[in-house]
């Protein structure tokens, strides 16, 4: 099986200098758990909600929240992204995939054109959904 089969075609970028404050709205308001990030519409990298996660105050939207706890969001995606994600192109399998993740410590793969634009992602679950 070919992975655009499986694959989620709607991508969803930020771009590398965007604050988490997007990236914590995006994250809240739909449901999934990674976005790609991007550089004059080139991949550069992934960031999850995970990765989110450890960098932001878990003060934030309590009534213990302050100036300091806000200013989190102020970062950059830059600084929290996993760089150089493994990616796979349209051509792949769904066997090739697999092998993806039994080998590699991560939870989607971005998939790319020939010239790095990113065209679609495929996670674990999706894997498993046609297991």
């Amino acid at each position: 099986m070919n992975i655009k089969e499986i694959m989620t075609e709607r991508v969803v970028t930020v771009e590398m200098d965007d604050p988490l404050s997007i990236v914590k709205e995006v994250f809240d308001n739909c449901q999934f758990h990674h976005l790609l990030v991007v550089n004059h519409e080139i991949l550069s990298g992934v960031v999850s909600d995970r990765d989110l996660l450890r960098v932001i105050s878990p003060y934030l939207g309590t009534l213990a929240e302050n100036r300091r706890d806000t200013q989190t969001l102020s970062q950059r995606v830059h600084k929290i992204m996993t760089r150089k994600p493994v990616t796979l192109d349209v051509t792949a399998s769904v066997a090739d995939a697999i092998d993806v993740f039994n080998t590699e410590r991560i939870s989607c793969i971005p998939i790319v054109d020939d010239a790095g634009k990113p065209i679609g992602i495929v996670s674990w679950r999706d894997v498993m959904k046609v297991l």
